[in-house]
């Protein structure tokens, strides 16, 4: 796709990465078959090509409106599309652009800024553990929407305190501590069962994709700057990696060298950063032999584990199959939908709280496919997946890798 872009923004980081990525479209339109917000919506604008199209344009010249800005808020940034382009364009980073821009242009209504200040400032602020805390205490008394937003207190149980001479690092995340504790205790555990110790940064916070993806990339890049600093010096004494949990921390850490490519502080360290993460779920090829021997019991193969796999690990990280294959040789029965298990859920970090209609007809739709498997728990990677999921099922929803902890020896 030729792109003429206008003097305002020829010679320009932001103009010349788009014009590159739009050089690569060829507008076939194989992606609006695998969009979520197409698939609901069945607008062209609602789809990556009609948005690529629209991006198009305002780098053109053109002005961008109002509508504009709402078709670019409702992409999931799921990036299903990158999974299907035959081109390889690369519409994650495009539409990080396309939204930079727009939103410098067209100012938003005070109440929409508000929401959106509340959430890149709230979730990512140390006063978030409290104010959860507080929420468990009176979850029974808060109406609904916001009650499927605060999960019900959870025991984080042990961290293990041996020491290992395999050491990896591992980001605590922003709301994970403080939502859904156990994950966190629960990788230590697997992990040191298999003979590697777990060291958290305490100096390290928000990966940054909160702030990023709502248009604050600056800030976003000065938690990513922070992080590194904290990281740094376990990373001269030789950590093995830097462990993600939560596959929508992971897809950031791993562009931290896209992103700061330009920084001449940092470039080199954040490429360095990135080159060392890894999703949890890659460690598991070789953590089977030394886990196999270590279960209590063989899981019960009559028990399904419905395997929801979140697009930032499918699509973001182009890592698929893995989880299932793994658990899998550690006995448990593991499947995935057997429709659309391509499909955003709908959470999408802060997407289900600023587009609800949009989030939970995803969820439901998720969930429908889901409950075919009849499982007797869903289980996914990533927290934003397994809240969102969990606010319309009785059935239990966990990260995998709780499923793996519960079936290793007690008292280890």
């Amino acid at each position: 796709m030729q792109t003429q872009l206008s003097p305002e923004f020829q010679g320009t980081p932001d103009g010349q990465a788009a014009e590159a990525i739009l050089r690569r479209c060829v507008h076939c339109g194989f992606c609006t078959a695998t969009c979520p917000t197409y698939q609901l919506l069945g607008d062209e604008l609602d789809g990556p090509r009609g948005r690529i199209y629209l991006m198009k344009q305002v780098l053109e010249g053109a002005e961008p409106t109002r509508k504009t800005q709402l078709h670019l808020d409702r992409c999931l940034t799921c990036r299903n599309c990158e999974s299907t382009c035959p081109s390889g364009v690369d519409y994650g980073h495009l539409v990080d652009i396309g939204r930079k821009i727009v939103d410098a242009k067209v100012p938003r209504p005070a109440s929409e800024k508000a929401v959106r200040w509340l959430l890149k400032e709230g979730l990512t602020s140390p006063a978030f553990g409290p104010a959860m805390k507080l929420g468990q205490l009176v979850r029974g008394l808060l109406p609904e929407t916001l009650r499927a937003k605060v999960p019900a207190k959870q025991d984080a149980g042990r961290w293990p305190t041996a020491t290992h001479a395999r050491k990896v690092l591992m980001l605590a995340g922003c709301v994970q501590p403080a939502m859904m504790p156990n994950i966190n205790t629960a990788t230590a555990r697997v992990l040191d069962a298999a003979g590697i110790q777990t060291v958290v940064a305490a100096q390290a916070g928000c990966c940054g994709a909160v702030k990023f993806h709502l248009n604050d990339q600056d800030g976003g890049m000065a938690q990513m700057r922070a992080n590194i600093d904290a990281w740094w010096p376990h990373v001269e004494q030789g950590v093995e990696a830097i462990v993600m949990n939560a596959s929508g921390c992971g897809v950031t850490v791993k562009e931290y060298g896209h992103i700061l490519r330009d920084d001449p502080a940092y470039a080199a360290r954040a490429a360095r950063i990135s080159e060392l993460t890894k999703d949890l779920s890659e460690l598991l090829p070789a953590l089977v032999p030394a886990l196999k021997p270590r279960l209590a019991q063989q899981p019960d193969a009559a028990k399904v584990v419905a395997f929801h796999p979140p697009c930032t690990l499918q699509h973001g990280q182009k890592l698929k199959g893995g989880v299932e294959a793994h658990l899998a040789a550690l006995g448990f029965t593991v499947q995935v939908a057997r429709n659309e298990s391509h499909l955003c859920c709908g959470s999408a970090g802060t997407y289900s709280v600023l587009n609800p209609d949009l989030a939970y007809t995803l969820r439901d739709r998720k969930l429908g496919h889901l409950d075919e498997l009849r499982p007797a728990v869903i289980a996914s990677a990533n927290i934003g997946c397994i809240t969102h999921l969990q606010s319309g099922t009785k059935t239990p929803v966990r990260h995998w890798v709780e499923l793996l902890d519960e079936a290793l020896e007690p008292g280890r």
